[in-house]
């Protein structure tokens, strides 16, 4: 039993070499310390737009010192058991329980430094739009939205829905909403895109198969460190009536608010609140969120191709197919990920998407061989 502990232990001991190289806790020290001294200046703390951001980096580095101490405990932990039992001592069932604790804890730790781009941590803000195909689009549109919903609820997180319009016959013609969480955005950053569903329409009497698209786009909810320069020129604000499902039912005041920014056509539009007011707070700060992306995704442009995300809602442009019939699967086209149980991913399972896609961007956008996802929890 013992060769077989030390043969399971071999690819999680490489595992743990690579992250504790990759967090590298010498330079994490000096960059404490550099902090420690900004903050150690008393003039600093007068200033909270500089102060605020140092101080989240401290907790940050603080964070992943302590990652990288935990690893070299449980290592080292590990390594005496093996040594004790070489000494012929029944340590078997420790040592594998060992192991497998140490291995859950890399690879939570392996996901979490996937997510270090400088607006990861924040909340997002999703919004679902139905492409060309009518009912069936907007039926398949409030599906996408109840699986973000769903997702966000199975990881603890808040949603709040901010806009919300509901389609003809069925389904939505627009959704947005907000999900709130630790690195929510940087766990659904992946998802902005062409999704496309194939299945027997429900609404089809002749029970043909149908192919539907929706599009997702999500962005981080800025705060107020990052400043983003808006001009009263270049804002168009209506004002229209609040309803649907995520609005007040009982407002029949002309309260909800919708921003359109001239210069990049960009539109906004808040109506969960009783409050003209209170929507248009809330539409600038979406307005923010989609204008800091817009910037970043320029900058991105500017040295790749434009991602498929960007392309029409339509044939050849998704970046994973949702299949019904006349087979089974939900698969990534960018990732090559593929899960089997499409229904368990309708409802919220997203696990093997998220990190196929934060692996592929920490490869340099180069897929890395993964798993089905079928077993992966």
């Amino acid at each position: 039993m013992l060769n077989d502990l030390e043969f399971a232990y071999t690819p999680i001991r490489e595992k743990v070499r690579d992250l504790r190289e990759y967090l590298d806790p010498a330079t994490l020290r000096s960059q404490l310390a550099a902090i420690e001294q900004r903050l150690s200046d008393p003039g600093i703390w007068a200033n909270p737009e500089q102060s605020q951001p140092l101080m989240r980096d401290r907790k940050r580095i603080e964070a992943l010192l302590a990652d990288d101490t935990e690893l070299a405990r449980r290592s080292e932990d590990i390594q005496a058991y093996f040594d004790l039992a070489r000494e012929g001592e029944s340590v078997e069932p420790e040592l594998d329980r060992e192991i497998k604790a140490l291995e859950e804890f890399a690879t939570k730790l392996e996901e979490r430094t996937m997510l270090s781009e400088e607006t990861d941590s924040l909340n997002a803000i999703v919004t679902v739009h139905p492409g060309a195909g009518g009912t069936e689009s907007q039926d398949w549109a409030e599906m996408l939205m109840r699986m973000y919903l769903r997702w966000a609820e199975q990881q603890g997180f808040k949603t709040e829905i901010n806009d919300y319009q509901d389609g003809e016959e069925a389904g939505i013609k627009s959704a947005t909403f907000t999900i709130s969480g630790e690195y929510a955005f940087g766990q659904l950053s992946g998802e902005t895109g062409v999704h496309r569903l194939v299945r027997i329409s429900p609404f089809d009497q002749a029970k043909r198969r149908h192919t539907s698209f929706a599009s997702v786009f999500v962005s981080p909810e800025i705060d107020d460190t990052i400043h983003i320069d808006i001009k009263p020129d270049d804002l168009r604000t209506d004002t229209y009536r609040s309803g649907g499902k995520g609005g007040q039912h009982v407002n029949t005041t002309d309260s909800a608010v919708r921003i359109t920014h001239l210069p990049t056509n960009i539109v906004v539009s808040c109506q969960n609140e009783r409050s003209q007011h209170k929507n248009r707070e809330k539409a600038m700060k979406m307005l923010r969120s989609r204008l800091y992306e817009y910037e970043l995704e320029k900058k991105r442009q500017a040295t790749r191709k434009v991602e498929d995300s960007k392309l029409e809602i339509n044939f050849g442009s998704q970046i994973r197919s949702y299949v019904l019939q006349p087979y089974r699967i939900a698969k990534d086209h960018r990732t090559k990920v593929e899960v089997g149980d499409v229904d368990r991913v309708l409802d919220g399972y997203l696990a093997p998407f998220i990190q196929g896609y934060l692996r592929m961007r920490r490869n340099g956008g180069v897929p890395v061989a993964a798993d089905t996802g079928d077993d992966l929890e």
